[in-house]
């Protein structure tokens, strides 16, 4: 946990797939204040009944509570899972990140997206967008080192996650 008593939480909510779940969660998080830093949202059986919402959240011990038993209570929620929390589990994120330049830069930021294993998806003259997965402290040191190359524009997924070895939630 963070001096100040925050920590971040990696919150799987698995719900029934139909209309309004996805605003009936964030009306919950706005209507108390809390913050959604990353959100992300997927049906995930072939029939298309159920949705994986992955919410990272942040806030005190007794917040994260909250927020949990909270969602746990909507309805059609039918599983809250905190994975921050209930053992080892994998986040991963996905950018596409638009880098603007010429000449040695261009050359610096290829060198850059190899070592990183971002791939060329897109590439003119004056541009390359690179995709580029892994942990959010990876897209971020990548991001960082493209500013001064030409970083012109982003797009990321936010955080998906799973548990780790054979627990489901």
């Amino acid at each position: 946990m963070a001096e100040n008593g925050f920590r971040s939480a990696t919150i799987a909510v698995l719900v029934d797939n139909e209309a309004g779940v996805l605003a009936r969660v964030i009306g919950l998080f706005s209507g108390r204040g809390y913050n959604i830093e990353s959100l992300t949202v997927a049906p995930v059986d072939e029939s298309r009944l159920h949705s994986r919402i992955t919410i990272v959240t942040s806030g005190t011990e007794m917040v994260i509570e909250q927020i949990k038993a909270q969602l746990g209570r909507l309805v059609p929620v039918g599983r809250v899972s905190d994975l921050t929390r209930e053992g080892p589990h994998i986040a991963r994120e996905m950018a596409l990140i638009k880098v603007v330049g010429e000449g040695e830069k261009r050359h610096e930021s290829l060198r850059i997206a190899e070592a990183f294993r971002a791939r060329v998806i897109d590439a003119t003259t004056g541009s390359f967008v690179f995709e580029l997965t892994g942990a959010t402290d990876k897209l971020d040191a990548f991001l960082d080192l493209m500013r001064p190359l030409g970083l012109a524009e982003v797009s990321r997924t936010g955080i998906a996650a799973i548990a780790r070895g054979p627990r489901t939630i």
